[in-house]
C-alpha cells in the first residue's frame, strides 16, 4: 500500500475493561486506523465509524497502519483483540491492502493462499470467543479503468474475501463494490476530496508539502465510507444493526468538519 507519512504508532491496548456492553471491534489497516489530532485531516473510517453507534453498543478500533493478515497476526495484534472478546461480540476484518505488498515480506500474504488461511483462522477463533466475525472486503482507491470507472485494486484479495465467507457461512461487506460506486458517482475530481489530495498552501502541519494520495482517506472520506460501512450493516441485520445509523448528520456531510467529531 502507497504509504502517507506515519505518526508515531498508538500503543498496544491495555486489557479492555468490560461492562457487559456489547462490542464491535474493527481488525483492519490504516484505511480504517484511528489517528491523532496531529495527523489531521487523515482519517480512518474506522475512526468515524463510531459517530454511527446508538447507546447500547461499543466500538474497539484495533486498526493499525501499514499491517497486513500475516503482520496482524505475527505481531500478536489478533491475539490481543480475541482476548479481548466476549460473549455477542462483532469483529469487522478488512485487510488486503498491505497483504499484496511483495516488496515487504512481513506483510506479504499471496490472497489464494497465506491470505485465505489468516481469515479462515480469523473466522474461526472469532467464533470460538464467542463473537460475529464480519469479513469486509478492501475499500477502492481512487484509481480508474481505461473506461473511467473506479478500479477494483485487489480484486484477487476480494474475491478470497467472498469465497472464504460463502464456504464458511460468513457475512461479507462489499466495501470495494460500496466504495467503486460511491467515487463513480462523485466522479474522479470531486473524489478527490474523499482522499489525501492537499497542497502545501492548504496549511496542514502533518503534510507541509502537501500530498496525493489515492488510498488513504481524508477526514470526508473517511465520513463517507463509515456510512458506506454502516448502511451495509444495517441492511444485512447484523448483531445491534437497530443501534447503527448510516445517516447521522456527522456521516453526511458534504464539506470537512475539521474536526473528526460527531458533532
Amino acid at each position: 500500500m502507497p504509504e502517507a507519512p506515519r505518526q508515531s504508532e498508538p500503543a498496544a491496548p491495555a486489557s479492555l475493561v468490560r461492562d457487559g456492553t456489547p462490542q464491535i471491534f474493527i481488525a483492519s489497516d490504516s484505511t480504517a486506523q484511528s489517528y491523532d489530532p496531529s495527523r489531521y485531516p487523515q482519517t480512518g473510517w474506522g475512526q468515524m465509524f463510531a459517530c454511527a453507534l446508538g447507546k447500547g453498543v461499543g466500538l474497539q478500533n484495533r486498526a493499525i497502519g501499514g499491517r497486513s493478515t500475516k503482520s496482524f497476526l505475527a505481531e500478536g495484534r489478533w491475539e490481543r483483540l480475541r482476548g479481548d472478546l466476549r460473549k455477542g461480540d462483532v469483529v469487522l476484518i478488512q485487510f488486503a491492502h498491505n497483504d499484496a505488498n511483495q516488496a515487504k515480506p512481513e506483510r506479504y500474504a499471496p490472497a489464494d493462499t497465506v491470505y485465505r488461511a489468516n481469515l479462515e483462522r480469523f473466522v474461526a477463533e472469532a467464533r470460538a470467543g464467542g463473537a460475529t466475525p464480519v469479513l469486509v472486503t478492501p475499500i477502492a482507491q481512487r484509481m480508474f479503468e481505461p473506461s473511467g470507472r473506479t478500479r477494483a485494486g485487489f480484486a484477487a484479495y476480494s474475491a478470497v474475501v467472498r469465497d472464504v465467507a460463502k464456504r464458511e457461512r460468513v457475512r461479507v461487506i462489499d466495501l470495494e463494490s460500496l466504495s467503486r460506486a460511491w467515487i463513480d458517482r462523485a466522479g474522479a475530481e470531486r473524489a478527490k476530496a474523499f482522499y489525501l489530495h492537499l497542497k502545501p498552501e492548504d496549511g496542514f502541519k502533518a503534510f507541509p508539502n502537501g500530498i496525493a494520495d489515492d488510498t488513504h482517506l481524508s477526514e470526508l472520506g473517511a465520513r463517507g465510507a463509515a456510512a458506506l460501512v454502516a448502511g451495509e450493516y444495517r441492511r444485512l441485520r447484523l448483531p445491534y444493526w437497530r443501534k447503527i445509523d448510516a445517516r447521522v448528520p456527522a456521516l453526511v456531510r458534504h464539506e470537512p468538519l475539521g474536526r473528526r467529531g460527531c458533532g
